[in-house]
């Protein structure tokens, strides 16, 4: 017995080792996170104290008297347009009787406070069963998620209550026991923004007719009080103008009215189909969100519901927006690789710009300016979100990938995760990541040293002149020539100009699409190849900023793309608020001709085709130097970003997978069964 106790030690040992290396790791990722959300929390706390004085109140901004006091006395509306309920008048006057600086940190804190909150009830009222990574590490993404999105960083400003009824509402559907009390606290926020009376039908449709009755007669009462207190107010708000006084049209509205408003309808036509748009998606929304609750997804059915009241709101402010983005607990899509299509969607629209996840693009402007409200809309009325009985709610149908493949070097070993995927990647989301990048790869290159000041200019310039005297050295200086040249004959200009402002976008795009219909594992390798080289390109532009032909002076270089520069402007005109002037090396114009030429090479099948890809960098490179946008070095610096992206690629995935590709083709091929064989 003795020997079998100490034969069995060790191996009791073992298993306590082994569980205690999953959960040393979870630690360490809970830690991580958690440090994640509070260099964020201080990030967002720094963004609304370093602001100006007059955006730090945005919404009762006029409350601020003399010295700096805030008006203790009267109705809100008499010192400004405020927008909310009477009852949320009621609320906020205390507020208005501390000093600004008081009040900002006050509401601060409280802020931060309540996205913690949120952040943890959200991610413990996630649909069960959820595995120990999920419970462990769900709040501080959540709260991470909270923090960046533009609902909250509007709220941390003092006098944006839209967190409040976000925070009541779950309390009251997932945390609080009695159903009196859950509803008691739906119906405040209700009476906060009154469109979440929604939630007392879902509550009834979902079996909580105590918590549903519970919420109508708190909302009553508390708007029967605020108008008892402010009858003029409550006379104002809801007999003459439900959602204040502010323009309903403006961009900051979210819902329907706003956006019919700036489609140009007005009157009875537009209040006519506002209400009848309004009722169908509450009939439609109420019913899909009474499903998922008896389906156990109450959150998102509670989102869903959230969703809804976004769209139907007589006005629909940014802090009230974050009903979409605790709808990305919502599954979509039976394969893994759609899977991520939804959340990552919500996120993006809830955390950045619209001009940032659409192009600035006059026919986009009606889809840019209602991205919000349509992803409201989406998620109540049309997403069809998985029921916890389908096959695939929690075992998506997984990727198939290619075999790996061998490090050419032993001394640089493959990481493991860039596996090779055989199928090609969701069109939509490649859409949603390939524009943000590009955002953000345009707004990184914009703030690139070089031009947004006198100095930066003068060391731009100076890097231009040390590129033309090595140039002279090595007898390359030939920019001059080409471009005057090229600007006496008016049909090769205007090809030249044609070719500079066409091709630098519609080639690598269509290359990107060919290669994303035809080969979808090339597709990822020349996608991230892309990718790595603008990456290096931007580090060029941020190391050594550089004035462009055209912009040296005194060498008289025509710039037959622009026109005439004004050089007595610092600013050189209009252009320095489009792009950065001075992001000149390397020239990712010939970058990306060069990347687009060496995918062709290498992928085409037939020689004429390799011939006509390689042809486009050597076009481009003759363009870049005929318009006096480039020098000859910034083609040979493009060349070795270029060459550094496909060695990086090279390096973290290994050799391009031939094999891979072979298979991935003859896998969509349609099969045809072999006599005496069964299909696999």
């Amino acid at each position: 017995m003795r020997n079998a106790d100490r034969g069995g030690r060790p191996t009791e040992a073992c298993g306590a080792v082994a569980a205690d290396g999953p959960r040393a790791r979870l630690r360490v990722a809970r830690l991580g996170l958690w440090t994640l959300a509070a260099v964020l929390a201080v990030r967002q706390v720094t963004a609304v104290l370093t602001a100006s004085p007059g955006e730090r109140l945005t919404d009762p901004e006029t409350w601020v008297g003399p010295a700096g006091v805030l008006y203790g006395s009267g109705s809100l509306r008499d010192f400004g347009e405020y927008t909310g309920t009477p009852f949320g008048g009621l609320v906020l006057g205390p507020f208005t009787r501390p000093a600004e600086q008081t009040l900002g940190w006050g509401w601060i804190l409280g802020t931060l406070l309540l996205v913690v909150a949120l952040g943890l009830v959200a991610a413990r009222a996630l649909p069960r069963p959820v595995g120990r990574r999920t419970a462990v590490l769900a709040g501080p993404v959540a709260v991470s998620l909270l923090l960046l999105s533009l609902p909250v960083r509007d709220a941390l400003r003092p006098g944006r209550t839209g967190l409040v009824p976000v925070l009541l509402v779950l309390l009251g559907c997932f945390v609080v026991r009695g159903r009196r009390v859950g509803g008691v606290l739906i119906g405040v926020a209700a009476a906060l923004q009154p469109t979440l009376l929604l939630f007392a039908p879902l509550l009834w449709g979902a079996g909580r007719r105590r918590t549903a009755a519970a919420t109508g007669v708190t909302f009553a009462a508390a708007t029967a009080l605020a108008r008892a207190a402010t009858p003029h107010d409550s006379r104002t708000h809801w007999v003459h103008h439900l959602a204040g006084s502010g323009p309903a049209d403006a961009l900051a509205d979210h819902s329907l009215h706003g956006a019919l408003l700036r489609l140009g309808l007005e009157g009875p036509p537009e209040t006519g189909l506002f209400l009848l748009l309004g009722a169908v998606v509450v009939t439609l929304a109420l019913r899909r969100a009474v499903r998922y609750a008896h389906d156990g997804q109450l959150l998102l059915a509670v989102a869903v519901t959230g969703c809804a009241a976004i769209a139907v709101s007589p006005a629909a402010g940014r802090h009230q927006l974050l009903w979409v983005l605790l709808a990305a607990v919502g599954r979509v899509g039976g394969h893994a690789r759609d899977r991520p299509v939804w959340p990552v969607a919500a996120v993006l629209v809830m955390t950045l710009p619209a001009t940032t996840t659409l192009p600035n693009v006059a026919f986009l402007y009606p889809l840019r300016d209602n991205v919000v409200l349509l992803a409201a809309l989406a998620a109540a009325t049309a997403l069809p979100f998985l029921p916890r009985s389908s096959p695939y709610f929690r075992t998506p149908i997984p990727t198939r990938y290619a075999p790996p493949v061998p490090a050419r070097f032993a001394s640089v070993p493959l990481p493991p995760w860039p596996r090779r995927v055989l199928i090609r990647p969701n069109l939509l989301l490649e859409l949603l990541l390939i524009r943000v990048t590009y955002a953000a790869y345009t707004q990184v290159r914009l703030a690139a040293t070089g031009g947004s000041n006198a100095a930066g200019r003068v060391r731009a310039e100076e890097h231009g002149q040390r590129i033309l005297d090595l140039e002279r050295l090595l007898h390359l200086d030939v920019e001059r020539a080409v471009n005057h040249g090229v600007a006496k004959i008016g049909w090769l200009r205007e090809s030249f100009d044609f070719y500079y402002l066409s091709f630098h976008f519609a080639v690598p795009l269509t290359v990107l699409g060919l290669l994303y219909w035809r080969r979808p594992v090339d597709y990822r390798w020349a996608r991230s190849t892309l990718g790595l080289t603008t990456l290096l390109a931007l580090v060029g532009f941020w190391l050594y900023p550089l004035a462009p032909p055209r912009l040296m002076p005194g060498l008289g270089i025509i710039d037959t793309v622009h026109g005439v520069q004004d050089f007595s402007r610092p600013d050189y005109g209009t252009l320095t608020h489009l792009t950065n002037q001075y992001a000149a090396m390397p020239s990712l114009h010939f970058g990306w001709s060069l990347w687009c030429g060496l995918v062709i090479a290498v992928i085409a099948p037939k020689a004429w085709m390799k011939a006509l890809g390689l042809l486009h960098p050597l076009c481009t490179a003759a363009t870049i130097v005929a318009t006096g946008n480039h020098w000859i070095l910034d083609a040979a610096g493009a060349a070795l970003v270029v060459g550094a992206g496909f060695g990086l690629t090279y390096l973290l995935q290994g050799p391009r997978a031939r094999t891979a590709v072979a298979a991935a083709e003859i896998d969509s091929e349609p099969s045809t069964p072999v006599k005496g064989r069964t299909p696999s």
